[in-house]
C-alpha cells in the first residue's frame, strides 16, 4: 500500500515515515501544501495523511482543490487544532477521518487501515484470501491450508498487494509503486528477488501455486496458471 504524507513538522513527519515504513508501507512525504497537491493529484496513493497548517497552501484548500478534481483519494486530517468546529469543519471539506495531535501511532496505523479498507473492492473486510490461503489485515497473520506461514512486513505488504488485485496481472511498475518507496528502476530486479522469497512460503510446499508469472508482462495471483 502507498501513503501519502503532508507534514511540514520534520519531527513529526520522521516518526510517521519510520513507523510506516516498519509496517510494511510505501510512504512520500511532502513538506508543503503546493507540493503535497501536486503529489496527491499525479500520484497514486491508497491514503493521504494531511497536517492543517501547512507553508504555502493550507490542508484545508489543499483539501478542497483534490476534491474539485474528483479525487477520491481516502484522507484523514492529523492537525494540533482539537476544537469539535474544527474538526467539523475538516470532515465538511472532503476529509475521511480527523485525528488531533498528539497522538498514538498504533491509532493512526489503525485508522489508516481502515480508510483503505472501507476504499478498497473489499469492503469492511479485515481479511483476504484465495483458495487454501487466508491473509488476516488486523493481525497481519498468513495461513494456508491451516499452516502458519511468517512474512517479514515487506513481504506482508508485496502479498496484500498481489492479494487485491487477485485475478488481475500487475506489472513490476505497479508493484514497485504501491510496495516500495521510491520510483521504478527498470534496471532493478528487486520486484524478481522479492517474488522469488515469497514463492518459498507461499507455494514451494504446495502442490496448487497461486503466484504465477505473466512473461514479459508481471505477475498475477490464481488459483491456477490457464
Amino acid at each position: 500500500m502507498r501513503l501519502l504524507l503532508i507534514e511540514d513538522d520534520q519531527k513529526i513527519a520522521s516518526f510517521i515515515v519510520t513507523g510506516f515504513k516498519k509496517a510494511g508501507y510505501a510512504i512520500d512525504h511532502a513538506d508543503n501544501g503546493e507540493d503535497g497537491l501536486h503529489l496527491l493529484s499525479s500520484g497514486q496513493y491508497d491514503s493521504a495523511i494531511i497536517d492543517l497548517m501547512l507553508p504555502r497552501l493550507d490542508g484545508l484548500s489543499l483539501i478542497r482543490k483534490v476534491r474539485v478534481e474528483k479525487n477520491n483519494t481516502p484522507i484523514i486530517i492529523l492537525s494540533g487544532k482539537q476544537s469539535v468546529d474544527d474538526r467539523i469543519k475538516g470532515l465538511q471539506t472532503g476529509a475521511d477521518d480527523y485525528l488531533t495531535k498528539p497522538f498514538h501511532f498504533s491509532e493512526l496505523l489503525a485508522r489508516v487501515q481502515a480508510l483503505i479498507r472501507r476504499d478498497s473492492d473489499v469492503l469492511e473486510s479485515t481479511s483476504l484470501s484465495i483458495s487454501d490461503l487466508t491473509m488476516d489485515l488486523l493481525t497481519h497473520e498468513v495461513h494456508r491450508s491451516g499452516r502458519k506461514i511468517d512474512l517479514q512486513p515487506l513481504e506482508f505488504s508485496l502479498l496484500e498487494y498481489l492479494l487485491r488485485n487477485q485475478n488481475k496481472v500487475v506489472t513490476r511498475t505497479m508493484i514497485m509503486e504501491h510496495v516500495w518507496d521510491y520510483n521504478f528502476d527498470p534496471k532493478t530486479n528487486v520486484v524478481e528477488a522479492r517474488i522469488c522469497k515469497l514463492r518459498e512460503k507461499i507455494d514451494k510446499d504446495f502442490d496448487k501455486k497461486l503466484i504465477h508469472t505473466v512473461r514479459g508482462v508481471g505477475y498475477i495471483v490464481r488459483e491456477s496458471a490457464s
